[in-house]
């Protein structure tokens, strides 16, 4: 048996190799009954696992050839914070852009709370900056 910090890291690895594999009933499975969801732009945290669930299939439906590397990870007693690089090609609509065929490579800083063996809490702030800036219909005109 490993340290608790080992454990909680050990219990990401795991959450975002299930991510990558499209694999949502699972990543829910390791998520507590009331999760929490603090993401960029809402006013209130977001509650409940089928929250995350609606949120990660937006991703995929976007973008499912998504590849995540997790670039750095570390933990301190029940938290995990992590650098994560996500890639992907713009295949399906996203935040109301249609699809436009393009290849997306975007960062992501994530903090999670641990519960037992579950994810209780989140706190992520992807540069969605930068990801919209890659599929905005005035990128073609912008360059020069």
């Amino acid at each position: 048996m490993g340290t608790e910090v080992e454990k909680n890291l050990a219990l990401l690895h795991t959450a975002y190799g299930m991510m990558a594999s499209g694999d949502l009933d699972a990543c829910v499975e390791v998520l507590t009954e009331d999760f929490i969801a603090n993401v960029p732009g809402a006013p209130e945290p977001l509650h409940g696992r089928e929250i995350w669930r609606l949120g990660a299939q937006t991703m995929l439906e976007a973008f499912p050839d998504l590849k995540i590397t997790v670039e750095e990870m570390f933990g301190v007693h029940d938290k995990v914070a992590v650098r994560v690089h996500f890639r992907g090609t713009h295949q399906g609509t996203f935040q109301g852009l249609p699809a436009t065929g393009r290849s997306v490579s975007f960062r992501s800083i994530e903090m999670y709370r641990i519960e037992g063996d579950k994810i209780a809490e989140e706190w992520v702030a992807p540069d969605l900056i930068s990801l919209m800036q890659q599929i905005s219909p005035s990128r073609a005109r912008s360059r020069s």
